[in-house]
């Protein structure tokens, strides 16, 4: 399973790559992970392969593998069934070549939308229409090259079989997640306490501080709420002095809260605590902090772009809105008014996403690129 992102790394893709490694080792496959190195032991697993990476300086926490390897000779003596690569730029050339050169099918995992966060985080200037052009086409190509494609949402697949036509087989295959740590009866108490919002309305906010995730717009509708609501930001990154900036111009000190980084083991506490949970990123190819939430039986304003309109069901689960802090607001406040009923259907909507369930449609990947590989090798 080689990853272009990876612990010590927090974000969606390395969530992903635990998740399902653990998730299918518990059903006896052998899962080997190959990541880029974060370059201190403390950082490092036993069990992962590493290739020799550098810091990428324009967000920081992420590492690249640029450097020549012995990747040939890693694969090879793996002596692996099958080739699901995590990554769609460096990890996802070297798995392509490794594949094509050992005769092992290969699946590619399109979890980000590329061309939409490079020009927040490229470090030179770029005409990002033409960029745009050419990491289609590069997608383009390694999509077609693949012997399956998997995407974490029904949006996602469409949108790649419109830009890939030649996609050999597509398979929508959400992240699971685990339904005994993500719950509704969780005590979120000593959470509020710990941050002094006992007695308030609590929207949880859980990602990424980054650019993309479109976070300012929540903010704006904060300012429409009433006084008695509070915005918990829960996490790090490269935008949050932006954000403390905004808070503060916005007047909202008092009504916003920065967390900072929270452990795994305190994360499904703060999905607990809240009494709804909002999130404004245009930029989700699956929206896993929604099942999560979801999971906890919150109510989830959302978007309306994406994944997250396959996900969340107007008054249903929760509510969608419009690009707009006016929208946003009004969303918020009608998860904060729902009843136990949307509660409860947001749960049911979690349970459709365990890791049981996702596992098997996993597997059932595997064996159909494997089918795909042996079939394409007879033809030639």
């Amino acid at each position: 399973m080689p990853t272009d992102s990876y612990l010590p790394t927090r974000d969606g893709v390395s969530t992903a790559v635990v998740t399902t490694k653990r998730a299918l080792e518990d059903r006896g496959h052998d899962v080997i992970v190959i990541a880029p190195d974060p370059g201190e032991d403390k950082d490092r697993e036993v069990d992962t392969v590493y290739f020799r990476s550098r810091r990428f300086r324009s967000y920081p926490g992420y590492f690249v593998p640029v450097f020549p390897s012995n990747k040939m000779e890693v694969f090879r003596d793996l002596d692996v069934d099958i080739i699901h690569c995590q990554g769609q730029m460096t990890m996802a050339i070297r798995s392509m070549l490794v594949a094509r050169h050992l005769r092992l099918p290969i699946v590619l995992h399109f979890h980000t939308m590329v061309t939409e966060a490079a020009r927040y985080y490229s470090p030179i200037p770029f005409d990002w229409d033409m960029a745009e052009r050419f990491l289609w086409r590069y997608f383009r190509s390694i999509l077609q090259r693949a012997d399956a494609v998997i995407a974490p949402s029904e949006s996602i697949a469409q949108e790649l079989l419109t830009r890939a036509p030649g996609i050999r087989h597509m398979a929508v295959v959400p992240v699971g997640i685990d339904l005994g740590r993500f719950r509704a009866d969780l005590d979120g108490h000593p959470i509020r306490k710990r941050h002094g919002i006992e007695g308030r309305k609590v929207v949880a906010h859980i990602s990424r501080l980054s650019f993309e995730k479109n976070i300012d717009l929540v903010l704006r509708a904060m300012g429409r709420l009433d006084d008695d609501t509070v915005l918990l930001l829960v996490g790090a990154g490269p935008a949050e002095a932006m954000l403390k900036e905004l808070t503060a111009s916005l007047g909202l000190d008092d009504r916003v809260v920065f967390t900072g980084f929270v452990s795994d083991e305190d994360l499904p506490l703060y999905y607990a605590c809240a009494d709804a949970f909002v999130l404004a990123s245009c930029f989700e190819t699956q929206g896993l902090v929604v099942i999560e939430a979801m999971a906890c039986g919150l109510p989830v304003a959302a978007i309306d772009f994406r994944a997250l309109r396959d996900t969340v069901m107007e008054g249903y689960n929760g509510f969608l809105f419009q690009d707009d802090e006016l929208s946003c607001a009004q969303a918020i406040a009608r998860c904060l008014d729902s009843d136990e009923g949307i509660r409860k259907n947001a749960r049911k909507t979690a349970e459709g996403f365990s890791l049981e369930v996702t596992a098997e449609r996993l597997l059932e990947t595997y064996e159909e690129a494997i089918r795909i590989k042996n079939e394409r090798l007879r033809e030639s």
